[in-house]
């Protein structure tokens, strides 16, 4: 059990869309096959904007951000920051005007903000900080090579940022965060090149060490998957996440699914699903929801948590 609540969140997408015909047509693909094989439609690319800003407008999109002075951690999930120090976190800390607190930047692959999330529910639970911003952040169109098929018709920008506190009342909180670096070498990003992805072998590790992540989750919580109101998945690509429900034996819409219209943002990807499904009303007090995230690293992550 725990006691955090997810106060609100609050997302930023570039105004550039990026629409598939676009892409098919520099790519020289036939029309339909981005979202025959994607799932997506459109995904977006910033302009102008740099990854702290799209970060900070994601943290300036929750309400009354400005007055909450008792934020005591900001945490900033990414893989594709420019800048090493001072780090997003600081950044932003600067921005909102906090004269004090906890500022981390971490590297943990599309599964970053998994991390992040769990290690400022440890912060908060600790009594050590009253308030936490979590936040996930990549600008991937400056790190893709356009002419490469497997990356260009995917990868998209954005940024979302969740506000957690203390709550009284107990809520179910289980996690699962697990690593490998065996084979870790089918998606990597240095610093100064493009980044590299394996499509086949990511797809593989994709729907397989995700399988077993939540089943070992909900076997440790006591729980089924009949308990679990929606899966909240990093959103890959849909091929990926169809076939992740097909092998946990489940429909289709219990996983939630907006990559449609967005992309893949890596480290964005969940925080953004998490607005969206909270602006359709879709979660109730006491429902539980599982935030399920992997990529680079190899890095797997999930967190059922209870709304």
């Amino acid at each position: 059990m725990c006691n955090i609540k997810i106060i609100e969140n609050g997302i930023y997408l570039p105004k550039k869309q990026v629409k598939n015909n676009e892409l098919e047509k520099y790519l020289n693909l036939e029309n339909g096959y981005i979202e025959k094989r994607t799932g997506i439609k459109q995904r977006y690319y910033c302009i102008e904007e740099s990854i702290e800003d799209m970060a900070l407008n994601a943290v300036n999109n929750i309400k009354n951000i400005l007055k909450e002075k008792d934020i005591g951690l900001i945490i900033t999930a990414t893989t594709s920051t420019d800048k090493i120090m001072p780090g997003i976190s600081n950044y932003i800390q600067k921005k909102l005007d906090i004269k004090s607190c906890i500022c981390l930047d971490i590297l943990a692959g599309c599964s970053g903000y998994i991390n992040a999330f769990d290690i400022a529910k440890l912060y908060i639970t600790s009594g050590k900080v009253d308030k936490a911003l979590v936040i996930g952040v990549d600008k991937l169109s400056q790190v893709i090579d356009k002419d490469d098929i497997g990356t260009a018709i995917v990868l998209s920008d954005g940024a979302g940022a969740t506000l957690l506190g203390k709550i009284d009342e107990e809520k179910e909180y289980k996690v699962n965060i697990t690593a490998t670096g065996k084979g870790n070498e089918i998606l990597t990003y240095n610093y100064g090149e493009n980044l590299y992805m394996n499509g086949k072998e990511v797809y593989k590790y994709a729907v397989t060490k995700t399988i077993e992540n939540i089943k070992e989750l909900l076997k440790n919580s006591n729980l089924k998957l009949e308990d679990i109101k929606y899966i909240i998945p990093h959103q890959s690509n849909l091929k990926i996440i169809k076939s992740i429900a097909s092998r946990l034996h489940i429909e289709l819409n219990k996983m939630y699914i907006d990559i449609e219209n967005k992309g893949n943002t890596f480290c964005a990807s969940i925080p953004i699903a998490l607005y969206d499904i909270n602006k359709e009303n879709l979660i109730q007090k006491g429902d539980k929801i599982i935030f399920l995230g992997y990529g680079g690293g190899l890095n797997t992550g999930s967190i059922l948590i209870e709304f």
